[in-house]
């Protein structure tokens, strides 16, 4: 494997990452943005956004990903897409850290500010009433089995999205960054990924535009999220050797995330918590990332050696 960044094709597969994503953002805004979008089919609650952002947005780093490759005529080898026998405690691990670091931000949030827990669950009580459902004695029941369906189904349903993001990221971009080292590749592209977020942030997605600082400081959290989340993606990539754990864990993270609303009363700053896309929320992920990044080899196991630039010899492309 080459030991000198491809620059020709990193700038190739960023044009493409961002561009057609900020296109596919540009036309949310113009339609209405994220809140104000129109329904495709009325009363579905399915609108042109969700569609663009979850079809279109999601999916631009795997299209950056094979158009990079056709343009410049890398062939079609180390996609990354071969499962390998060695990398199955990494497909556990995708499947079930999420939960855990969500669970653990969520209870660091509310011992912090205990104003906004609620122990009552009047927002499930209420979901529930409106259905016309039967509620039940203890509705903790309810948010166990519903917090083990989701740990246990959401990662089926969110791979089909996750994929988009991770088979560009991951399978790409990370391996033609690693002769940077290990650690400078996994925190440039959880740099890389927070500001490719940056057009919907600033139309509200994750944070909403209620929040001092709104959209700016919501821009810079999701750069603040998007590295140490990226960080356990791109270990789990590196460890397992193919991006199946890292779409696996990435659908894990989108379908627990929200678990904490259930419980939550008031309106906390979501820049703060509980969810993991908050300061305090995301706690759990910054003990993470660092073990991740302090232990010596973690992220260079499989790969080139950190870059050395033989100037005797023509750069490639």
């Amino acid at each position: 494997m080459n030991n000198q960044l491809d620059i020709k094709r990193i700038t190739i597969f960023l044009a493409f990452a961002f561009g057609i994503a900020w296109l596919i953002g540009l036309v949310i805004y113009l339609t209405g943005g994220l809140i104000h979008s129109p329904e495709i089919i009325p009363g579905s609650g399915i609108t042109l956004a969700l569609v663009l952002l979850a079809g279109g947005y999601m999916w631009a780093p795997a299209w950056a990903h094979l158009l990079t490759r056709w343009i410049t005529r890398e062939g079609w080898k180390d996609t990354y897409l071969r499962p390998r026998r060695r990398g199955w405690p990494y497909w556990i691990a995708a499947w079930f850290i999420p939960a855990i670091m969500t669970i653990l931000g969520g209870a660091l949030f509310f011992l912090v500010f205990r104003q906004y827990f609620d122990p009552s669950l009047k927002v499930l009580r209420e979901m529930l009433a409106k259905t016309g459902q039967v509620i039940p004695t203890s509705l903790w029941t309810i948010v166990i089995i519903q917090t083990l369906s989701g740990v246990l189904i959401a990662p089926f349903i969110n791979s089909l999205f996750t994929f988009g993001e991770e088979f560009g990221w991951r399978a790409y971009l990370q391996p033609k960054l690693m002769p940077l080292g290990g650690r400078k590749a996994i925190l440039l592209i959880g740099l890389i990924w927070g500001v490719w977020h940056w057009p919907v942030i600033a139309m509200g997605h994750n944070y909403g535009l209620a929040y001092p600082g709104a959209p700016w400081l919501g821009m810079l959290m999701m750069v603040w999220v998007t590295i140490g989340l990226g960080t356990f993606l791109g270990w789990l990539t590196v460890r397992a050797g193919n991006v199946w754990p890292a779409v696996i864990g990435h659908a894990a993270i989108n379908g627990i995330g929200g678990l904490a609303a259930v419980c939550v009363q008031g309106t906390p700053n979501p820049l703060l918590g509980p969810y993991p896309i908050g300061l305090i929320g995301s706690a759990a992920w910054v003990v993470l990332t660092l073990a991740i990044l302090l232990k010596p080899g973690a992220l260079d196991v499989g790969h080139v050696e950190p870059l050395q630039v033989d100037e005797t010899k023509p750069k490639e492309c």
